[in-house]
């Protein structure tokens, strides 16, 4: 049991210092495998494995990196949060998470203390360094480095690293109520660690503060945004049941409001939307709409340049989810969004603008209705004018 005494020190070593303390929490989520099948290292996002054989080969301080690592995969959530880019492109999904990473932990100890990146023992590469780590990614999120990588390779050779990343284990072998046990375990593991880093002194980098912040729960957001900047004469009626509770025998009036407009939609198709965050969204608008009744829904399909619209009428509201049809999937500019309703004169009592957040920098909008922004991925995105709101996985 030589090799899980190892990594047992190691952890230690990791929570008793300061600059690693924040990972605490995150190092006792899951279970530790050592075994000979593994060449490296390896995780599902719950649970690590370690080759015996690889973790003799390390010294104690690289040994403590590549366990630090496979901690902030799990930090990160990235097998879940970038399942799409996978999917797309398995080995640079990869590259891009483990650039992150590096560059994280490197600049978390600089003097090489406490870990120290792996290096080659043998072979036309020794001495040379396994992992991946480059100085123009800095700053970046692993969608940003995958989308450099992308364009560099298209076709994702290249490879590298020192690890493996399990995703196919975690989507099958994972049921949908443990990932959302896992997602709390970590939230709460996250949080004491970053207790105990404060404690101690440690300093807390701004990508990890950025995951401690506190959840807001989007869809509040939105119904609070569509009703007060739809407000008008409301008055219900028993001329048009609440069609929400028919179903359960339950007869109540709806709302009526001939000063309710229309309401504008704009989704990107071009990012890491997947259908699962879409239909969420799509349904919780469908609920919101159906309840405040504007006079009209315009979804408009987006990437680099509109690809069309649907236009919906209240008798449509109660299926909204199911009859949409995204268009694109291109690049990205939202300011083509501005230009269309602009050109369409388009009078929107407001605007919803649904996306990954991965937009040119220079957005022109001069659009006068409210806007609301529902970012999935980039919380770094400075909008132009209106609010703004991240849109979670609970």
């Amino acid at each position: 049991m030589l090799e899980e005494r190892k990594i047992q020190k190691a952890k230690i070593s990791l929570m008793r210092n300061p600059k690693f303390a924040l990972l605490s929490g995150i190092l006792m989520v899951g279970r530790t495998f050592v075994d000979d099948n593994t060449p490296t290292a390896r995780t599902n996002g719950r649970d690590e494995w370690y080759g015996r054989k690889f973790i003799n080969e390390l010294t104690e301080k690289e040994l403590a990196f590549v366990i630090a690592h496979e901690a902030s995969h799990k930090m990160y959530r990235h097998l879940s949060t970038y399942r799409k880019l996978y999917d797309e492109n398995p080995s640079l999904a990869n590259q891009a998470c483990d650039y992150v990473i590096n560059l994280m932990l490197t600049d978390s100890d600089p003097e090489e203390s406490v870990v120290v990146m792996p290096r080659y023992k043998s072979g036309d590469k020794k001495n040379e360094i396994m992992g991946l780590i480059d100085e123009r990614f800095r700053g970046m999120n692993s969608k940003q480095v995958f989308d450099i990588l992308k364009q560099e390779s298209p076709s994702g050779n290249g490879g590298g690293g020192f690890d493996e990343h399990d995703w196919e284990s975690y989507v099958e072998g994972l049921s949908d109520d443990e990932r959302k046990e896992l997602g709390d375990k970590i939230d709460r593991a996250l949080r004491e660690g970053g207790m105990l880093a404060g404690r101690m002194g440690g300093k807390m980098p701004r990508q990890i503060s950025d995951l401690l912040e506190p959840k807001i729960d989007w869809r509040e957001v939105l119904r609070e945004f569509v009703a007060s900047t739809t407000k008008g004469n409301d008055e219900y009626t028993w001329r048009k049941m609440n069609k929400r509770h028919m179903a359960n025998d339950i007869y109540l009036p709806s709302m009526e409001n001939e000063s309710i407009g229309e309401v504008v939609v704009a989704i990107d198709t071009s990012g890491s939307i997947g259908i699962k965050e879409l239909t969420e969204f799509a349904t919780e608008l469908a609920s919101i709409v159906e309840v405040v009744s504007p006079e009209a829904v315009r979804v408009i399909w987006w990437d680099y340049d509109v690809h069309g619209e649907q236009y919906f009428k209240p008798e449509h509201y109660q299926d909204i989810a199911s009859l949409l049809k995204p268009l694109g999937g291109g690049g990205t500019r939202v300011s083509c969004v501005n230009k269309y309703i602009n050109q369409k004169k388009i009078n929107a009592e407001c605007v919803i603008v649904f996306t990954d957040g991965y937009v040119e920098d220079d957005i022109e909008w001069t659009i006068a209705s409210p806007t609301l922004w529902m970012i999935t991925e980039n919380k770094s995105l400075q909008v132009p004018s209106g609010k703004k709101v991240m849109v979670k996985d609970d």
